[in-house]
């Protein structure tokens, strides 16, 4: 059983994970969510794993414009909305 304390002060579910090899990558599933993650070592796919559950649960938060920049996005032109861009209707 987990005894990890959450960000109010209880103690979090338990949660089911399961962390298998497949080939060079190691892959972490949250049974409870369904979401799934890879890392290169297991450590790695843990804690991409906590990453994709937190932007799962909407705890993310949007990038920085230098965060954008860093990875090569011009902030301006990444602009959200309803539609899929055409290259992916």
């Amino acid at each position: 059983m987990s005894t990890d304390i959450g960000s109010n002060g209880a103690p979090e579910p338990e949660t089911t994970i399961t962390l298998t090899e497949e080939g060079e990558w190691w892959v972490a599933t949250d049974e409870a969510t369904g979401v799934t993650s890879q890392g290169k070592t297991r450590t790695e796919a843990l804690e991409n794993l906590d990453e994709a559950v937190a932007g799962y649960n909407g705890e993310g938060r949007e990038p920085t414009d230098a965060e954008l920049r860093d990875l090569g996005v011009d902030p301006e032109k990444n602009v959200s909305g309803e539609s899929l861009p055409e290259e992916f209707q």
